[in-house]
């Protein structure tokens, strides 16, 4: 990196962190710290629950997986329209109308403060882990190809979002999100426009969509009921919109975002804009990928984009086998080039198949090349990521960007770790303060919970930090995210689906079924019964089966709470 660099790096973060510092001060009361005062009109309730939903993973790991396996993954959120409609029409207008600070204080009325700490817990479990990963998946992978201290990087990411959040509150988060948007719009079209700009003279965009076209990377939809297919239009459909119902419906991160909106009509507008353009800007980003992959049809790649494996192999006893591999895909690269030469030429099918059969073989070397990696980490009992779906859209940037674009790059991938961090730790903070101490506490003053409110702020920071600094890679950062989600986020909906629509089911069937169903969910996931998405939907269904079952057996008499 550049002093440039350097400089719109540090100018980028810092402003958005003092901005959000002095705008939003000096919080009178609770409501003002968690509810934002309500004052948040439609646009800033949608930016935020977009940056919130868009962490780094998103920009890091997306670009990587169009890269390695297509356009397909955008069906993961053809869900998100269909949650947003449900939520308008039932959520939005029941959470107002009970004014709640969180989605769980509704389930004490319908149920019992048990059930509303149960539900309160899973989600603290599952998003404390994700805050984080949040901080993590920027570190660990800026730390590998910059070598910055990976420790220092989770610190430093972390104590720039707790400055502002324990400040300002739901606000701070909402107002810094709308200018963090604005960097991550605005690089990410940079980048775009650039990687476009550097293909060859005479690859147009079209040309570009013809070379990933032909290599199959352009295959958006899935219409097959395979469970072994992770990503299709029916896990997209009936798997992403269970996901997104709980994620944007019971998820107080999200919640927390249009709770803060000054009136029903805000709110909904506010996710019905998430809604739409939700699917739009994920496939933009899934084709920033695309358009990388067309980039390294022409210019050499790396045999691994992760540096710290590519590093650990070649200084082991595999570094021929390695080298060997290297000079094969050299070898490949130079048969590529007439293959796409010929089909640019021709249009013909059998050039096409040339190109994809070439890809094909390259992704063979990549994988016998991950396969050596994982025989060294192995052999000297080492963690090293094989998998490099998380590099590639860096090591582009860090490789082929100009001065002082790079840093609007970083700030974008940074930006979005601390606007998603921010929103997770003021709902935690909110979680904690208003479902488990306020609920068990009597007599507490505006005050006295305004700082409370900020303590639990404070800590969980400082959790997610250490959370990060002893997190491990799995297979690619933005499944991890939502491994997570799919575990406990089923179960969760289930619950309050019941709540909604069926009245007979009462507080101790639900209990212990939702008891019952996350054993069952986490079995199903440690033994790989079906694709995680599935586990969303999965969960539901079980918990709401359980909760009836039980009921019908006992017939308890106990009156349901209205």
């Amino acid at each position: 990196m550049q002093i440039e660099d350097w400089i719109v790096l540090g100018v980028t973060l810092l402003s958005i962190v003092l901005y959000g510092t002095w705008k939003t001060r000096g919080s009178k009361n609770v409501q003002d710290y968690l509810r934002g005062g309500n004052q948040a009109q439609w646009w800033t309730i949608g930016l935020s629950v977009m940056a919130t939903q868009a962490s780094a993973i998103t920009f890091l790991s997306t670009p990587g997986q169009a890269f390695h396996d297509g356009m397909g993954f955008v069906q993961f959120y053809f869900g998100v329209p269909i949650a947003m409609v449900v939520i308008c029409l039932v959520f939005i207008p029941l959470y107002h109308r009970l004014k709640v600070y969180t989605a769980y204080e509704f389930l004490e009325s319908r149920f019992d403060l048990k059930t509303r700490s149960l539900t309160a817990i899973l989600f603290l479990i599952q998003r404390g882990l994700a805050a984080g990963i949040t901080i993590f998946a920027p570190s660990i992978i800026l730390s590998a190809v910059l070598g910055w201290n990976l420790t220092l990087l989770n610190i430093i990411i972390g104590v720039l979002v707790i400055i502002y959040t324990v400040s300002g509150g739901t606000k701070a988060v909402s107002v810094t999100q709308k200018h963090q948007m604005a960097v991550i719009f605005t690089g990410m079209f940079i980048a775009f426009f650039l990687i476009i700009s550097y293909l060859p003279d005479g690859i147009t965009f079209q040309k570009a969509l013809d070379i990933a076209g032909a290599s199959g990377k352009m295959q958006v939809l899935d219409f097959s009921f395979n469970l072994e297919n992770r990503y299709t239009v029916w896990s997209g459909l009936i798997g992403g919109s269970f996901l997104a119902l709980s994620y944007f419906g019971t998820d107080q991160s999200q919640v927390q975002r249009y709770l803060s909106g000054r009136s029903v009509k805000e709110m909904r507008l506010g996710m019905l804009f998430n809604g739409l353009l939700k699917v739009p800007m994920q496939f933009f980003i899934l084709l920033v990928g695309i358009m990388v992959f067309v980039f390294y049809q022409f210019e050499a790649s790396p045999l691994n984009f992760n540096p710290l494996a590519t590093e650990a192999v070649e200084n082991s006893k595999y570094v021929d086998e390695f080298q060997e591999l290297k000079s094969d895909q050299t070898k490949l690269f130079e048969d590529k080039q007439t293959y796409i030469t010929n089909y640019l030429a021709s249009g013909k099918q059998e050039d096409a198949d040339k190109i994809a059969l070439a890809n094909n073989e390259d992704r063979q070397l990549r994988d016998e090349a991950k396969a050596l990696i994982a025989k060294v980490a192995e052999e000297n009992d080492e963690k090293i990521e094989t998998n490099d779906k998380d590099y590639v859209f860096i090591h582009f940037i860090l490789n082929n960007l100009p001065k002082g674009l790079i840093g609007l790059l970083l700030a974008v991938i940074l930006s979005a770790a601390m606007s998603s961090t921010a929103s997770e730790l003021n709902a935690l903070a909110s979680t904690t303060a208003m479902d488990l101490y306020k609920r068990n506490k009597v007599g507490i003053s505006e005050e006295k919970m305004l700082a409370v409110s900020k303590w639990f702020t404070l800590g969980w920071g400082i959790l997610a930090i250490l959370i990060a600094c002893i997190a491990h890679l799995a297979d690619n950062l933005i499944q991890l995210v939502n491994i997570i989600g799919s575990i406990f986020y089923g179960n969760v909906l289930g619950i309050f689906l019941l709540a909604f629509f069926f009245k007979f089911v009462k507080a101790n069937a639900v209990f212990v079924a939702a008891l019952i169903t996350q054993v069952i969910v986490i079995i199903g996931w440690w033994f790989d019964w079906m694709p995680f998405l599935w586990l969303n939907f999965f969960g539901c269904v079980v918990v709401m089966v359980i909760a009836m079952s039980i009921q019908s057996v006992t017939r308890n008499n106990e009156p349901v709470k209205s």
